[in-house]
């Protein structure tokens, strides 16, 4: 992975790689800390959580599943996850159930999908009987097929993530499938942040926005439906607002639709986060105006690496200069550019005062009398342009 870029600004404090872009956060869970990683490279934050998770002890389906299990043992235990095993001990305990859930497991064949999930197998004084290097449900299932399944009963603690296939393929091969839903998603309480989420999305306000898990996407693609703004959100993130998912299960129900998606090579949030890193910065323009090096951000500008915050209007009108550098562009062509300006052109005047003062440079960008405004591009780059 290439390295991220960062800025150093005068006097040697460093702008972060995503210093002016806004990500949105659609995870329930662990959203603090994906919070935490986006803001310390520089990032706003949007926190909406398209879905939340209901409490284990409160879980009648999840009780009753643990009852049936103890009662009549399976062959094989699949454990997912590390919270949801953890989660799954935590509330039989509280129904009392405990001991008894773990001496039923101490005596099947107990399969662990990753090293996370067996340090929470071990914690529990549990030991499994194998683990797939690769982290790969797909990997579970071809040693299960190769053990042979027909008569077997085997119990998954699911973890709110499709298994495409991987269900039935053991029912086809004969299995008797069991699923534990140790947690199950239900749409979020409060749904003001999601449809300001939605908002800003469709607006582009959004740099990015960032999938941690199947449920979130499908949740927040179920809910710009019953708004009436699904195709309005599936445009923005076909074209303008990058959504960057940690693995290909949380982007099926993106990818369903036609969405192309950025994944990590390693499905965490660390390696998610540095891909947007790099992602969102290459993004960007810069240009040579008036001998200063001018880099146009999400909702702000690095002007000779220095972070300068611009109004969402003066951005608005940047961008519009930006499409053809050093050509005049009408104060028509920027009210356009304008969102809800109306057809007064003097909002236009208002607009660039403030981008003026927001840049701190005046020069940067030209007022060409009764046509318009230009950005001041430099000489040798406006041959370039030309050319181009």
């Amino acid at each position: 992975m290439h390295e991220q870029k960062q800025t150093t600004l005068p006097g040697g404090t460093a702008v972060g790689p995503l210093a002016g872009f806004t990500v949105g956060v659609t995870a329930a869970r662990r959203a603090d800390e994906l919070g935490a990683l986006l803001c310390r490279r520089g990032a706003e934050v949007m926190h909406a959580p398209a879905l939340r998770i209901v409490q284990l002890a409160d879980d009648s389906e999840l009780l009753a599943r643990t009852k049936d299990l103890i009662g009549h043992a399976p062959d094989v235990v699949v454990a997912t996850t590390a919270i949801g095993f953890r989660g799954w001990v935590e509330a039989a305990d509280g129904w009392g159930l405990g001991e008894a859930l773990l001496a039923r497991l101490r005596n099947v064949e107990l399969l662990a999908r990753g090293p996370k999930v067996k340090g929470a197998i071990r914690a529990a004084g549990l030991v499994e009987a194998w683990s797939p290097a690769s982290e790969s449900m797909a990997e579970v299932l071809d040693r299960l097929l190769a053990e042979g399944v027909d008569g077997r009963r085997i119990a998954i603690q699911l973890h709110g993530e499709p298994l495409p296939g991987f269900i039935e393929s053991l029912r086809a091969a004969g299995g008797e499938v069991v699923g534990v839903p140790v947690y199950r998603w239900m749409p979020p309480e409060d749904l003001a942040p999601v449809d300001r989420l939605l908002d800003a999305t469709v607006s582009r306000s959004l740099d990015a926005v960032t999938f941690t898990s199947a449920p979130a996407a499908a949740s927040l693609l179920s809910r710009a439906e019953r708004r009436g703004m699904l195709p309005e959100l599936l445009d923005a993130l076909r074209h303008d607002v990058l959504p960057a998912c940690v693995g290909p299960v949380t982007a099926m129900p993106l990818e369903s639709h036609d969405i192309a998606t950025l994944q990590p090579e390693r499905f965490r949030l660390g390696p998610l986060v540095q891909l947007l890193c790099l992602e969102l910065p290459a993004r960007t323009r810069s240009l040579p105006i008036a001998g200063r090096r001018v880099e146009i951000r999400g909702h702000a500008v690095v002007l000779d690496g220095d972070l300068r915050r611009v109004p969402p209007a003066g951005m608005a009108l940047l961008r519009a200069l930006a499409r053809r550098p050093g050509w005049v562009v009408s104060r028509a062509e920027l009210l356009r550019a304008l969102p809800g300006a109306g057809r007064d052109e003097h909002a236009v005047e208002t607009a660039m005062a403030r981008l003026r003062t927001a840049l701190g440079a005046p020069r940067l960008i030209q007022t060409v009398v009764k046509r318009g405004y230009r950005l001041a591009l430099d000489p040798a780059a406006d041959m370039k342009y030309a050319d181009n």
